[in-house]
């Protein structure tokens, strides 16, 4: 009797032991505690993207990290339903989706999780929900326009980002390419894809323009090279000077050489108007006068040569 005591004494605790953990059942799990962590890989590169911008045509892996520190549904059934947001549906029993959004956007991104604790328990279900904003990343910086312009002129360049605004832009010019540790650079906010600086260069040769761009998801570094000539309208006006003073001068020439062959035919003209006269005076002698026409402002003769006598 005594020995059936002590048995019943031993098992117990083994019975109540086993009550307990009947009476504590995981059905009784009202929700699945855990959350969404986005990766992407590009290259040998992971990126975690855990504030919800995700770049578009770049590989996507969406994970669902249960929280069960007390390793509750170790050994329960799971089921995961994936819906993308843009009409794709992914289902399975793994908790991680590989997938792409090959355009950017703004999704909602919802995952309904199953749980099946024991095959008489009901199927425990919960509902994650994130929105995402899918962006086109950074991968080229191209140049509008000519590469070479003018010194001293004010020169508009203009750029084209084919990354997702809003980007932030960062750019310098480097005088004949020499590098500056030591300066920074001119940041500016840009809402678009088109970036317009203004600028004048101070000296001819070759500039460097380096340009940092960034948004959310990536960034992308670019330097351009920058032919600097002379102005050809500073050589023009100099030309055009030199050429109105080589004539002023050809026409100074002109003008002296010609005047004085001028004079003489006024010369010539006057000396031409000269009028032989023959008088007979009283007592039979004859004079001869010289009788001129002043043609250039002389109001008397220029010459009175009385001749000897003359007898006929």
């Amino acid at each position: 009797m005594e020995r059936n005591v002590a048995w019943i004494l031993i098992l117990l605790p083994l019975v109540t032991l086993g009550e307990a953990e009947i009476s504590n059942p995981l059905t009784d799990l009202e929700n699945i505690a855990g959350k969404l962590v986005f990766y992407q890989m590009e290259g040998n590169a992971t990126y975690v993207r855990d504030t919800g911008e995700l770049a578009s045509y770049i590989q996507t892996e969406t994970m669902f990290e249960l929280y069960d520190p007390q390793k509750n549904l170790s050994s329960a059934k799971f089921t995961y339903t994936w819906d993308l947001g843009n009409g794709e549906v992914i289902q399975g029993t793994e908790p991680v989706v590989r997938y792409n959004y090959p355009e950017s956007g703004n999704y909602t991104l919802r995952l309904k999780v199953g749980v099946k604790v024991t095959k008489l328990a009901p199927l425990l279900t919960d509902v994650y929900s994130t929105d995402v904003q899918v962006l086109d990343a950074i991968k080229n910086i191209e140049m509008k326009g000519p590469s070479d312009y003018e010194v001293s002129q004010n020169t508009g360049l203009a750029f084209h980002v084919d990354g997702s605004p809003p980007l932030w832009v960062c750019w310098r010019f480097l005088p004949n390419c020499v590098p500056d540790v030591t300066g920074g650079c001119t940041l500016t906010m840009l809402y678009g894809n088109m970036l317009r600086l203004n600028h004048t260069f101070t000296s001819t040769g070759v500039h460097c323009l380096d340009i940092s761009v960034r948004n959310e998801i990536s960034k992308l570094e670019s330097s351009f090279s920058i032919y600097v000539k002379r102005n050809n309208n500073a050589h023009m006006f100099f030309i055009l000077s030199c050429a109105a003073i080589l004539l002023a001068t050809f026409s100074f020439i002109a003008v002296i050489a010609c005047r004085p062959r001028h004079q003489n035919r006024t010369q010539i003209a006057t000396s031409s108007n000269a009028v032989f006269l023959k008088n007979d005076d009283s007592e039979g002698h004859s004079r001869i006068f010289f009788n001129f026409n002043a043609q250039r402002g002389e109001k008397e003769p220029l010459l009175l040569q009385l001749g000897a006598p003359y007898s006929s």
